[in-house]
C-alpha cells in the first residue's frame, strides 16, 4: 500500500446542493463572485490531495483540487457518470478555484451553486445539452426497522463559513464519515459524488437535518476500486453499515435520469 493510501483523508464535501435552483427568471442578473482565481491543482492524485467544495469564511468561496466533471455534477446536482461529452481533460485535469462572493452575508448552498455555474459558462465558456437516459441507480430509503438517525445540533449561523465541512475519510482498513447538518437529499447528493459509481435517488421522506457517523470497509465497488477491501476487516461494507448504523436502505435499481451532454468546454486562463 502506498504512503498516499496510508493518510486519512478528506475525499469529498457535501454541499447541500440537492435543493438547487437550476434557472431564474429572465429580468434577474445571474448570480456571480465578484473575483474567481482558477489555477491547476498539484500533480498528486485527487485522493492524495483530497478533494471539496466550501465556504471558507462568509464570503470566500473555495473549490479544491476537482475536475470539470466533477465541478459540473456538484453544480447541476448529479452524479459524474451523467456527465458526458466534452474532451478528455474534463475528467483528467483538476483546478483549484478561489472565489469571492458577494456582500458580506454567506450565500446560501444554492446561491453558491448558482455562482459556480455562471463561472463554468463565463471562464469554462461551458455550453451543454440535457437528455434523459435509462441509467442503473442506488434508491436510498428508510429500512424496515425505522431510521437511526439524530436530529442535528449544529445551528448553521453559529460561525461565517457555515457547517462543517462533510467528507468522507479514508484508509486502507475502514472509511468514515463524520456527519453534521445533512439532510436525506444532501446525503444522496455526496454518496453518488463519491463514492458509488451512480446516481442515487432520496426515497427516505425524511425532511429534517441529522448529525451521525458512518464507519464501514472499502471495497473494489467504491471510488473505482482504488481501495481494495482489507483483509482480516471486521468491518461492514458500505450498505451492511448504513442499515445497521443508520437505518437507512441503499437499492440497486433502475430508472430516467436527467443527464448533461457538454457541447463546449475550453481551458480557463490560469490567474
Amino acid at each position: 500500500m502506498s504512503l498516499m493510501h496510508r493518510r486519512l483523508l478528506p475525499v469529498v464535501a457535501a454541499l447541500g446542493t440537492a435543493t438547487l435552483l437550476h434557472g431564474q427568471a429572465a429580468d434577474q442578473k445571474p448570480l456571480a463572485f465578484e473575483v474567481a482565481t482558477i489555477k491547476p491543482a498539484g500533480a498528486d492524485g485527487p485522493v492524495a490531495q483530497g478533494r471539496w467544495i466550501r465556504m471558507e469564511s462568509a464570503n470566500r468561496f473555495v473549490a479544491h483540487n476537482h475536475a470539470v466533471k466533477t465541478l459540473v455534477a456538484a453544480a447541476y446536482d448529479l452524479a459524474p457518470e451523467a456527465i458526458s461529452g466534452g474532451p478528455s481533460w474534463v475528467d483528467s485535469d483538476r483546478w483549484e478555484i478561489l472565489a469571492k462572493t458577494p456582500g458580506d452575508v454567506r450565500p446560501t448552498p444554492d446561491q453558491q451553486m448558482s455562482m459556480l455555474r455562471q463561472l463554468l459558462s463565463d471562464r469554462f465558456s461551458l455550453s451543454f445539452h440535457r437528455q434523459t437516459k435509462e441509467f442503473a441507480v442506488f434508491a436510498l430509503s428508510v429500512a424496515p426497522g425505522g431510521a437511526r438517525l439524530k436530529e442535528t445540533t449544529i445551528s448553521p449561523e453559529a460561525t461565517p463559513q457555515g457547517p462543517p465541512l462533510v467528507a468522507f475519510v479514508l484508509s486502507p482498513s475502514v472509511v468514515r464519515l463524520p456527519a453534521k447538518y445533512l439532510s436525506m437529499s444532501e446525503f444522496a447528493s455526496l454518496l453518488q459524488r463519491s463514492p458509488l459509481d451512480r446516481p442515487v435517488l432520496d426515497r427516505t421522506g425524511l425532511a429534517g437535518r441529522y448529525d451521525f457517523d458512518l464507519e464501514f470497509a472499502p471495497d473494489e465497488s467504491l471510488w473505482g476500486g482504488l481501495l481494495p477491501r482489507p483483509e482480516n476487516s471486521d468491518k461492514p461494507g458500505l450498505i451492511r453499515a448504513m442499515q445497521e448504523q443508520l437505518g437507512l436502505n441503499l437499492e440497486s435499481t433502475r430508472g430516467p435520469v436527467d443527464t448533461i451532454v457538454i457541447d463546449r468546454i475550453e481551458r480557463p486562463t490560469p490567474n
